[in-house]
């Protein structure tokens, strides 16, 4: 993404989806400098682009991306050549902008390298946040040791292993001095991890307040890694603020998220893809296990926030090969949520979750981020996520080949 567009550019004969509001409005969008400066009833100027009638959506934001997730976890993942991960990590990157991402938060992972080269035009790349390496407490999420090994690991490229109120203070520090949006905890066990039971909290309450202290001092955040109510309360009741994945929420525990203002960012296309694809990619039995168990709960986790007045916001969370099911995740949230919800999840939701009223939405001094569909999603789903379909994706004003 280069540092400045200079370009002006006109979209004609759209049909606006603004990123939240429920009536779509015909009318052309015009970007000046990577900046969208009018949008209704305008005379085009610069290069024009005729929609066809088709609908226009803010550029879409996955608020769970993993650029450095080379494989499916462990060793693999966490201890290969960093020079091969951000190379394979730039791929990703560059297919996640294809299919219309124009943003994504990496919360596991990342550094400012691959920002930086994004910024620059290096790399074809979405606006790139990242939190750096998971902090996770030993033998949680993160620590990708067996039971049966006796190795030492302290830190890969998207774990690290912190444990005790100092260490994390100063682990979270020098994350925000490296450029980290925000911060990523392990606050229950995962599917990908071996020794840890999925619904047990990790963290002590004073490790969980000493991380979102850090962060709040800073303006930032804390998303967790949660799936069970015992660990989303834990981790809400401690100033986290985003619970990633969720998927055995209660009606209760959601009323609790909501009361404190916390988002949920599901992520239903990884059950789905290592149901679908685990056992010949390699994934651990122990971890297949574990999929099934969260895999159907998702959707209804979702139903549930939604219903309690929770904020719910999007992503994919998706490891090595199964990186391209990123828009089957879009239809997998449709059938739980509905295409409004859903498109307002990928766009305004995730925006206010990443604090940036500049994008997520189609609107006058907005970031020129958008997606042209081949149809309207509304009368026909479909164009929201079928890869073989075309689309335009436009990001800061200019359009991505």
């Amino acid at each position: 993404m280069p540092n400045a567009a200079t370009s002006l550019l006109t979209i004609t004969n759209a049909l606006i989806f603004d990123g939240s509001s429920p009536v779509l409005t015909e009318g052309s969008i015009v970007m000046r400098d990577g900046v969208i400066e009018d949008v209704g009833e305008v005379a085009p100027v610069g290069e024009v682009i005729d929609a066809g009638g088709n609908v226009v959506v803010p550029g879409l934001i996955d608020a769970h991306f993993h650029a450095y997730a080379v494989g499916l976890g462990g060793f693999e993942v966490e201890r290969g050549p960093l020079s091969y991960a951000a190379l394979v990590g730039a791929q990703r990157l560059g297919a996640a902008l294809k299919r219309g991402f124009t943003t994504v938060r990496d919360v596991a992972g990342g550094d400012i390298g691959l920002a930086k080269a994004g910024r620059e035009g290096v790399l074809a790349s979405p606006r790139y946040l990242f939190t750096g390496p998971a902090l996770s407490q030993t033998g949680g999420h993160g620590d990708p040791r067996a039971e049966d090994l006796d190795l030492c690991f302290s830190h890969g490229h998207m774990c690290d292993v912190v444990d005790g109120v100092d260490d994390l203070r100063k682990a979270v520090r020098n994350r925000f001095r490296t450029g980290s949006h925000a911060i990523k905890i392990m606050t229950s066990g995962g599917v990908v991890s071996l020794t840890d039971p999925i619904r047990v909290p990790q963290y002590s309450a004073e490790e969980i307040q000493a991380v979102t202290e850090e962060a709040a001092r800073r303006n930032s955040y804390v998303a967790a890694h949660a799936y069970s109510p015992e660990a989303i309360r834990h981790s809400v009741e401690n100033g986290v603020r985003s619970i990633e994945h969720g998927n055995l929420l209660d009606a209760q525990t959601a009323a609790l998220m909501a009361d404190h203002g916390s988002f949920l960012v599901p992520t239903l296309a990884a059950y789905y893809a290592m149901d679908r694809f685990g056992e010949e990619l390699g994934l651990h039995p122990v971890s297949q296990a574990k999929n099934a168990e969260v895999l159907s709960a998702g959707k209804t986790a979702i139903e549930l926030a939604l219903a309690a007045g929770v904020k719910v916001g999007f992503g994919s969370d998706l490891m090595g090969a199964l990186e391209t099911e990123q828009l089957a995740g879009v239809r997998l949230q449709v059938q739980a949520a509905g295409m409004l919800e859903t498109l307002r999840s990928m766009t305004s939701v995730n925006a206010e979750l990443l604090q940036d009223p500049l994008i997520g939405r189609i609107g006058a001094g907005a970031h020129a981020d958008v997606l042209i569909l081949d149809g309207n999603p509304f009368e026909d789903p479909a164009a929201l996520w079928d890869e073989g379909r075309s689309r335009i994706v436009i990001q800061a004003g200019r359009v991505c080949a």
